[in-house]
């Protein structure tokens, strides 16, 4: 019993420290007006909180940059162009700022005889990986909410690689395809492609085409893939979907790159690899008007000194629970404003708060008696009326 009467006490003790004030529903009065507003304030709660789940489940891109102090990691060169010319006629070449002049120093490109003109699918492959690489250049600039995502595996089977030729052209091959990786230095660097093969020499290196007339020097040409690193399909490079058609015999191409080296960190991806942007220029070689130089497509390469780091990041719980917390709470601080706004203003319309002219029954059942001017809210009339009210009138008359 005594426990019992510890337990009663304890509780009447905490009962005191209630500090949420309660209000009996005997005093309360349900509305149409409250009750709209409270079902349009639970469903906009669980709108936002449905909205807030999906936010925690997914995740967000951080940039991260540092200075660069990787100096002895070598550099790959992802490379697949098509160049209007046999390949007898052209030769690729890489020096760099180190000054090595071996033609298979950094590996050896693929050659491979191919038409330049494209057939119906490829073109129509080829026109959309432009449009794609035209919006980013020149509209939106950047995809990293997209590109750098954890399904970024996922984006690997849509491959960007034109197509196989449907019908193959009459006639001989009048272009050539060089692809395949180059392993250089992490340094600048020069690759280009010219008219003859590379041919190295104590004092820097020359192309030799001592069977190729100028009347065939066609340098227009397409590139599929230029990119730096590991190769990750799902990115897209700047050059990459990149054609130039030139009417000129002695066109020089020039690719000024920027390589930034970017480690990429995520849920499904852990790998170093390499970001690039690009300017270019384009010019005649005409040494008569004093344009020198030898025709070709250039690109100069510089390794930044900034180091990137790409990490894929999650709200935190704590976090995710503080916003349920204030989006739940804050409804319903509103809901409430809200509410007794509209109970203000349909009392209004309604005309709730005019005076009105009320017959009293009175207490000699004589008749009715008129009161001029008594205002009384127009909801409670009923209770003048009502049979309680009768009844309490009957009762005080007898």
């Amino acid at each position: 019993m005594t426990l019992i009467r510890r337990l009663i006490s304890s509780q009447r003790s905490i009962t005191e420290l209630d500090a949420f004030t309660k209000v009996d529903h005997n005093f309360t009065k349900a509305t149409t007006t409250g009750g709209t507003v409270s079902l349009l304030s639970y469903i906009l709660i669980v709108i936002l909180v449905v909205f807030e789940i999906s936010m925690f489940f997914k995740s967000k891109i951080k940039f991260l940059y540092s200075v660069d102090t990787d100096f002895d990691s070598k550099l790959n060169i992802n490379i697949d162009i098509t160049v209007a010319m046999s390949c007898e006629s052209i030769g690729a070449d890489i020096l760099d700022s180190t000054n090595t002049n071996n033609a298979y120093t950094y590996g050896r490109l693929v050659e491979e005889q191919t038409y330049f003109a494209l057939s119906p699918a490829q073109r129509s492959q080829w026109t959309l990986i432009r449009e794609v690489n035209n919006y980013l250049r020149n509209e939106h600039h950047s995809l990293q909410e997209v590109l750098w995502k954890s399904d970024v595996i996922s984006q690997r089977k849509y491959d960007r690689d034109l197509p196989s030729r449907e019908i193959q052209p009459i006639g001989p091959p009048d272009a050539c395809r060089l692809h395949g990786t180059l392993v250089v230095n992490k340094v600048s660097g020069n690759f280009h492609i010219t008219v003859g093969k590379h041919l190295p020499m104590p004092l820097g290196h020359a192309h030799i085409s001592l069977f190729t007339s100028e009347s065939e020097y066609n340098f227009s040409h397409r590139i599929e893939r230029l990119s730096f690193g590991e190769y990750v399909p799902s990115i897209i490079n700047p050059l990459e979907g990149e054609e130039k058609i030139t009417q000129s015999r002695t066109q020089l191409y020039n690719y000024y790159v920027k390589v930034m080296s970017t480690d990429v960190q995520t849920s499904d991806l852990n790998l170093k690899t390499y970001q690039y942007s690009t300017t270019e220029s384009e010019r005649v070689i005409d040494h008569s008007s004093g344009s020198h130089g030898m025709p070709g497509i250039y690109f100069k390469y510089d390794i930044d000194a900034i180091c990137a780091k790409v990490v894929e990041e999650y709200v935190p719980i704590w976090k995710f629970m503080i916003r349920l917390c204030g989006i739940v709470g804050g409804i319903y601080a509103i809901s409430g404003l809200i509410s007794s706004i509209a109970n203000t203003i349909v009392d209004i319309v309604t005309c709730k708060y005019i005076s009105s002219n009320i017959l009293i029954k009175d207490i000699d059942n004589k008749g009715f008696q008129t009161v001029e001017g008594f205002s009384v809210p127009s909801d409670n009339l009923s209770l003048l009326y009502s049979p309680e009210s009768n009844q309490q009138n009957n009762g005080i008359n007898q």
